[in-house]
């Protein structure tokens, strides 16, 4: 059965259905920004991706960025999580830096030129300053290696297309030796490690912290290191496509890495602690490294290109990459801040 009951008309009610045109075109007007103002605030949203994948190894500064956790609140503000994703070494990350699989890298200044070379799309945000103590060549304590000269027809362990791969053949150019008069063993950093405690190689070419491992626990002795040879930079590096859609978050990265650069500085026992716990050497160890590391944030200018492309002509002079390499061709064009 129907309800009878009769609804009442309201003041409200009549003025509803009794609008005059000109209210009604302003009420349409209203919806219609709403509406816009929705559409917009959806495109920010839309904008912003739903995380972020941040590449590093154990050893690194986003190591200790990522112990701070300052880069996931900022990121969390923006309502983006930080995804961090452990990596053996270099040439891996920019792997899957190139298949998208992450979004941001810290390597040392060999990898990216192996990662042009196979058609890797990326580019460099940002770099540490040179830093040329960090990486030397060794001998054992009581080697009667002397000299750079004295490398001639000696057996030498190193990474293959890592950063010192780069420092031995200009270290055997400076002293008149072609790369041809030693013998690489291309061996990784363990490896080569018990390689040179066995004493089945002369030498052996590294970076800290197996540099200072090496001091210290070998009484291994420094034959030279990079310095007036090769600079040595780390640099930071991002997928093309990410950093152009996401230039906001590639600057909150260089502030973040600042940052951290600035307190790994002003407490050096405080980064060995955390380094220290994240890898199985002692703080002191971390220390002995630290303490020859500078670091700072700085930009990627003309010079620091036309040095890598002096380190990409001479792994093709050497053999080490198959074609020539324009490094110039992984420049970020969209400028960042770097303080």
């Amino acid at each position: 059965m129907k309800s009878t009951e009769k609804r009442l008309l309201t003041p409200q009610h009549v003025r509803k259905h009794s609008q005059t045109p000109h209210e009604k075109r302003l009420k349409c007007l209203t919806l219609s920004a709403l509406i816009l103002m929705f559409s917009a605030a959806s495109a920010v949203a839309a904008d912003d991706p739903e995380s972020v994948q941040v590449g590093f190894q154990k050893g690194s500064i986003l190591a200790l960025l990522k112990a701070r956790g300052t880069l996931d609140e900022a990121l969390e503000k923006q309502d983006i999580d930080a995804e961090w994703i452990e990596f053996p070494a270099g040439p891996q990350m920019l792997e899957a830096l190139n298949l998208g699989s992450i979004d941001f890298a810290t390597t040392g200044d060999a990898p990216p030129i192996f990662a042009q070379a196979a058609n890797a799309d990326l580019v460099y945000v940002s770099r540490t300053p040179a830093n040329p103590k960090t990486e030397a060549i060794l001998v054992p304590k009581d080697s009667s290696i002397r000299s750079l000269k004295d490398l001639k027809g000696k057996s030498i362990a190193l990474n293959k297309g890592s950063d010192v791969n780069y420092l031995l053949p200009v270290a055997l150019k400076s002293a008149g030796l072609e790369y041809t008069d030693i013998t690489p063993r291309y061996l990784k950093p363990a490896d080569a490690r018990a390689a040179f405690q066995q004493g089945s190689v002369d030498a052996w070419v590294i970076w800290d912290p197996y540099y200072a491992e090496a001091e210290t626990n070998a009484g291994a002795r420094k034959l030279a290191d990079a310095t007036g040879l090769v600079p040595h930079y780390s640099f930071y590096l991002s997928s093309r496509d990410f950093a152009e859609k996401y230039p906001a978050l590639i600057e909150l990265f260089n502030q973040q890495i600042a940052d951290v650069s600035q307190q790994t500085t002003a407490h050096p026992e405080e980064a060995a602690e955390i380094l220290s716990k994240a890898t199985d050497l002692s703080a002191p160890i971390w220390q002995r490294a630290i303490e020859r590391t500078q670091y700072a944030l700085e930009p990627v200018t003309d010079d620091i290109f036309a040095e890598q492309q002096d380190l990409a002509d001479t792994f093709r002079e050497i053999g080490l990459i198959p074609n020539a390499v324009d490094v110039s061709k992984a420049r970020l064009e969209t400028e960042t801040a770097i303080q």
